[in-house]
Parts: structure tokens; C-alpha cells; sequence
């Protein structure tokens, strides 16, 4: 563990030579009603130009059902807001549905995601009002080092790759690459650090960011579940 947290270390220094280091911080909030039905909250900041400086927010949540034991539904909605030189740039409303597919080899857990997402903006400076749809799939992996799941006082690792498609060009828009590693230290509270690349398609040209990711992820479970903890991964 001590040598994956210097090689973190390493990646941001390298990182923060060649563009700059961002900050990804998420908090989120899983209750779980039934074996069935969960319910789900997040709240997001991220500092994309300077990592001192928040210019990024998300609120979003939702509502999922368990269709099997390794299939799962999810339908949600969000607010979201992007600030330039301290002053909000632009607004967003966000519907989407999503789809997950999970399979297991032993310890390793690979969670198969797809979404669909209706965007509504609102530029804030001009009062500009438009709309696009968003189409993402995501490969990801939780592997418990040392227990068999992921369980109270349980070290992980994660990972995905994650890959954003829209109907306006550039069609390919975004791609996040993701490592990290965490520790449940109960059944309530998990922490995860890692970091993120990712990579900006626009007709302007790319933009590459480096995040340096943290997250706090409380799960409420009434239902004396005994398989392993869901981690949620950055969204």
C-alpha cells in the first residue's frame, strides 16, 4: 500500500511538470430500503484549472433496483455548474438512465455500466438555453486485497476506463482513466484516493486533466445484506 501511495505521489508530480494537477472530490450517500431497491445521493466538487480553486459542482441522486443478482437499473437526475474566473459560466440540468451488468472471478468484481444522458443548459453569461444527449460506458474493477469481499475493516484497489459518445461532433467526446485504492472501515463508511486522467474531445481542440481524486461514501443498509459493500467509483 505504501508503495502504490508513492506512485501516486510520483504521477502528481510528473503530472503537475506537464499541464497541471486537478482535484475530483466526492462525497455520497447509498441507502439501501430493500434487497431490491436502493437509493442514491452525491455531492461533487472539483477544481479543474487550479487545485485551490473549486470551479465545478454536482448534485445528483437517484433511484436503483436490483432487476437479478447481477443485473441493476438506475434512473436519475442532477444539477450541475461550471465557473470561469470565479463566475458561474454555465448550468446544467441532467437526466439519465443507466444500466449495470456484474460479474465476478474469485476476489475480482468487474461492474459493466451503461447511460444515457439528456442534458439541459443554460449559459449563464449570454442566457443561452440548449440541449444534447450523451451516450457512456464504463468498465470498472473492485478487488478486496485483504479479505475475500469487501467487507468491515477491508483494503481495496479499483480501477475502470470509462468512455463518453454524443451525437454531435466530435462524436468520441471524452475518456477517463482511473486507479486507485481505498479502505471500509465499517459498513457504513469507505474512503477511496486515487488518480484520474482525462482526456477533452472538442472541435476547439483537447484538453487533458490530471485529477488527484478523494471520495467519503456512507451506506445506510436495513436489509442485513451479507454480500460485499458496493463502492461507488467517480461518476
Amino acid at each position: 500500500m505504501k508503495k502504490l501511495g508513492y506512485l501516486l505521489v510520483l504521477l502528481g508530480s510528473l503530472t503537475s511538470a506537464q499541464d497541471h494537477l486537478s482535484g475530483f472530490n466526492m462525497m455520497s450517500f447509498t441507502y439501501k430500503a430493500t434487497p431490491k431497491w436502493m437509493a442514491y445521493v452525491e455531492l461533487q466538487t472539483r477544481a479543474r484549472r487550479d487545485y485551490t480553486v473549486i470551479d465545478y459542482y454536482e448534485t445528483k441522486g437517484g433511484i436503483g433496483y436490483n432487476i437479478t443478482k447481477n443485473n441493476q437499473a438506475f434512473v436519475g437526475l442532477g444539477r450541475y455548474g461550471t465557473y470561469e474566473k470565479m463566475k458561474i459560466s454555465q448550468e446544467e440540468f441532467r437526466l439519465w438512465l443507466q444500466y449495470t451488468f456484474t460479474q465476478r472471478f474469485g476476489r475480482l468484481k468487474l461492474d459493466h455500466r451503461g447511460r444515457a444522458e439528456h442534458r439541459f443548459f443554460y449559459a449563464s453569461q449570454t442566457g443561452e438555453h440548449t440541449e444534447a444527449n450523451r451516450f457512456r460506458y464504463r468498465l470498472s474493477g473492485t478487488l478486496p486485497i485483504n479479505k475475500d469481499k469487501v467487507q468491515e475493516e477491508t483494503f481495496f484497489v479499483n480501477a475502470f476506463e470509462e468512455l463518453f459518445f454524443g451525437s454531435r461532433e466530435p462524436n468520441f467526446k471524452r475518456n477517463r482513466t482511473f486507479a486507485g485504492f481505498g479502505y471500509q472501515f465499517n459498513h457504513t463508511l469507505s474512503a477511496t484516493t486515487g488518480y484520474m486522467f482525462q482526456r477533452e474531445f472538442s472541435t476547439k481542440g483537447n484538453d487533458n486533466f490530471h485529477f488527484l481524486y478523494f471520495s467519503l461514501n456512507f451506506t445506510i443498509d436495513g436489509t442485513d445484506d451479507e454480500k460485499d459493500i458496493v463502492i461507488p467509483m467517480v461518476d
